[in-house]
């Protein structure tokens, strides 16, 4: 077999015969083209080829990863489970919060810090490197999204079996090979070992020891340096906000939401954090993250249990309003639903669709997608008010409500006398969304 230096792959691919003949014998092995004589591939692997094609799944996986800037220098781990990530040396990490996240290509005003382009290559040029030189790489394919139809295949990428015990599950089982034939996967790269001061080179300074979190919307990829991968709730706020454009152009929803199950209807629910939190035993799943489409209801993340509901039964509605202008409960139109669920209201603030997190869907396309549904599969829609003055209901006692709601007559929506919050909810929603549609009302 011919061997030639270990050098880049795009070197490989423009190198003549006489250079890999006269090349020192390292770890890595040519495959000629059978008619052309012509190097085709350079890998620290031998590779096969029958008619054109891989016949070994791993070299190709070698391959897959060249293509996203990873060389393997000795050996790649795909799919270890949890025992054999444990026996490669895995452990569970102690959980981390609030870790900078910064991404590019999301929608202005959805919250974190932005990170240019040219910031965002530099950054990935070095994480690549850096797995690179480690001899020992592990990687895990999965999904986003409990529902083949309109899921995101991810692969992570590590340096690390710890950061891979805990991201892959996160992730959805997904077949063999799907991350190959999906046309707009993620890809998630992990570098835990890299230099602490890898930070400075985009900004960041010196003060983030434990790592941050860097996502680029456009190119689909995702960055966790350090201790990164064990904040999961920013985390996945990132994927969230990386999957959320291919779900959506997919027939899916992306909502930040969670369901009440009582026999056998489904409730999807809308709320502020803390009325999750008071009832997350009640709530299925434990983030607030689902799928609505045509199929029914899918989870964003792996819950452990269930993953697919039918269309809810009905949709609630959670505003949080202590002047008592809108009413404890009362019935919405799709219409005045969309209206309500673009504006968020939380006692004197606006959370557009009632997502906190990176906005990576126009909230206003999302809201008239939402408007569609509700009116094609008939699914009715409630307001209530979590924070009526006295009647400030949470935890069991809003599940409650939310239950004895469906087999109530619930009145329509009508604003209480007193107050201007109707005009503040005009004047934030056409300051932000100017093309709001007639349909929308308050």
């Amino acid at each position: 077999m011919l061997q030639c230096l270990n050098v880049s792959m795009s070197q490989c691919l423009d190198v003549s015969m006489p250079q890999c003949l006269n090349a020192s014998a390292h770890n890595t092995s040519i495959i000629c083209h059978r008619l052309t004589d012509r190097p085709l591939l350079v890998l620290p692997t031998t590779i096969f080829f029958f008619a054109g094609r891989v016949i070994d799944y791993s070299y190709g996986l070698n391959l897959a990863l060249a293509g996203k800037g990873v060389i393997v220098k000795d050996q790649a781990f795909l799919n270890l489970n949890s025992s054999q990530l444990q026996h490669k040396g895995a452990t569970i990490a102690e959980s981390l919060s609030g870790l900078p996240l910064l991404v590019r290509g999301h929608v202005p005003g959805g919250g974190p810090s932005e990170i240019s382009k040219p910031h965002f290559t530099k950054l990935l040029k070095q994480v690549t490197n850096h797995i690179s030189s480690i001899s020992n790489i592990f990687v895990h394919d999965g999904a986003i999204g409990s529902s083949p139809k309109c899921d995101v295949k991810v692969r992570l990428i590590s340096d690390s079996p710890s950061a891979m015990l805990s991201l892959s599950h996160m992730l959805w089982e997904t077949p063999t090979r799907a991350v190959s034939q999906d046309s707009c996967p993620l890809t998630v790269y992990v570098a835990t070992s890299i230099s602490p001061g890898i930070g400075e080179s985009i900004g960041l300074g010196s003060k983030e020891n434990d790592g941050f979190i860097a996502a680029d919307i456009e190119r689909s990829s995702l960055i966790l340096c350090g201790k990164a991968f064990s904040d999961s709730n920013t985390t996945k706020e990132a994927l969230a906000a990386l999957s959320g454009p291919v779900i959506f152009a997919r027939g899916g929803l992306p909502l930040s939401a969670r369901l009440l199950v009582s026999g056998d209807s489904v409730v999807l629910l809308f709320a502020p954090k803390r009325t999750f939190k008071s009832c997350r035993d009640l709530l299925v799943p434990s983030d607030a993250g689902v799928i609505l489409s045509s199929k029914g209801l899918a989870f964003l993340f792996q819950t452990g249990g269930s993953n697919l509901f039918k269309l809810p039964a009905s949709v609630f509605l959670a505003s949080s309003d202590s002047s008592g202008v809108i009413p404890s409960v009362s019935k919405l139109s799709p219409g005045q639903a969309a209206y309500h669920f673009l504006a968020g209201y939380q006692n004197g603030k606006f959370i557009p669709a009632y997502n906190k997190g990176t906005w990576s869907i126009d909230p206003l396309e999302l809201a008239k997608a939402f408007l569609s549904k509700l009116k094609d599969d008939q699914i009715s829609s409630y307001l209530f008010n979590v924070d009526g003055g006295e009647n400030n209901v949470n935890g069991k006692d809003f599940a409650k409500v939310v239950q004895s709601t469906l087999s109530e007559n619930i009145p329509p929506f009508q604003a209480k006398s007193g107050g201007d919050l109707e005009e503040k909810y005009k004047s934030f929603l056409l300051s932000k969304f100017p093309d709001l549609p007639e349909e929308f009302s308050f």
